[in-house]
């Protein structure tokens, strides 16, 4: 189950807001180092959460200037880095949600990727509202108590109807479905962009207004605006497959890395230490917090937390 399940129409947006000039120059935006044969540059794929630029920022870190390594970094959306990472445009995706149709046609059927091993770190998306809503109508926390409280949750954005917050309108998630399967009288209104999400939540919560929000785990904003999940139907294998009757929560999903191939077995000791690097849920979110809220750039984030966790980090060096 992917974190985020593109159409082929998004697919194609996000490509062409990437390059300016269509799908077919996407994998320009990568560095011309990636999988060079002897030479000391990596370059990662970085998406767009802040999660992943603070798994990005500390594997550059410690790559640069423990390893003697020469990092570029490339943003480019979740299905084309798998088209980039094939290709041999970038050399890794730290951070993965789950994308089986990409792992099938590229791992088991093409050979140019490779699977790079655990994250350390369990991703999962949601429904939440505010714990402080939640405390005062614990009944909130069943799907089947939502239409209760739509009007609760109503806003100018959503026709009428209650409110569920989504983030980037390029991000296809399984919302639309489950409200239509479910029953709910409840509109999508998608925010714009983590970024937009996130600043929404702050002021509902300044206002301690409620709100439904589409949200996921780890996510550094659970630690300044406490959040509870809903429980929606639980999840069974195969209850996602038709994305249009999708009727069941999201999974948890183990977050893996991806290597290109070539890199995988000659990009010496980057690809080493790459392979070792494996963190916890709490590690990120330390990072992450600081890119965000602190306001600190990725590499003086991770430069603090290097400082601080070097019983951690040399145990993914190369001996």
């Amino acid at each position: 189950m992917a974190r985020t399940r593109y159409a082929a129409l998004a697919a194609a947006v996000a490509l062409t807001a990437l390059t300016g000039c269509g799908a077919a120059d996407m994998t320009r935006q990568a560095s011309p180092y990636a999988a060079a044969e002897g030479s000391r540059t990596v370059t990662l794929s970085v998406q767009s959460w802040v999660g992943a630029q603070a798994n990005v920022a500390v594997a550059q870190y410690l790559l640069e200037h423990e390893l003697g390594y020469r990092v570029d970094t490339v943003q480019i959306d979740e299905v084309p880095a798998w088209d980039a990472l094939s290709q041999g445009r970038v050399d890794a995706i730290l951070e993965d949600w789950g994308h089986p149709d990409q792992e099938k046609r590229y791992i088991d059927d093409k050979g140019t990727i490779e699977r790079g091993g655990d994250l350390g770190v369990t991703g999962h998306i949601g429904w939440f509202v505010p714990t402080y809503f939640a405390e005062q109508h614990p009944d909130v926390t069943d799907w089947k108590n939502l239409n209760k409280y739509a009007e609760a949750f109503r806003t100018a954005e959503s026709g009428g109807k209650g409110q569920l917050m989504d983030g980037s309108p390029s991000y296809v998630t399984n919302d639309k479905a489950l409200v239509d399967s479910l029953g709910l009288d409840y509109q999508v209104v998608f925010a714009g962009s983590e970024a937009a999400q996130i600043t929404q939540i702050k002021q509902f919560a300044k206002e301690q207004k409620p709100f439904l929000t589409y949200w996921y785990k780890p996510q550094w904003l659970f630690e300044k605006v406490p959040m509870t999940e809903v429980k929606l139907p639980a999840y069974k294998e195969g209850c996602d497959a038709d994305p249009e009757k999708v009727a069941c929560a999201y999974p948890h999903t183990p977050l893996q890395k991806f290597f290109n191939a070539r890199f995988a077995e000659g990009g010496g000791d980057a690809a080493a230490f790459l392979k070792r690097f494996r963190w916890t849920t709490d590690m990120q979110n330390d990072v992450a917090l600081m890119i965000a809220e602190q306001k600190l750039s990725p590499q003086e984030a991770a430069g603090r937390w290097v400082k601080d966790n070097e019983s951690t980090w040399r145990a993914w060096l190369p001996s």
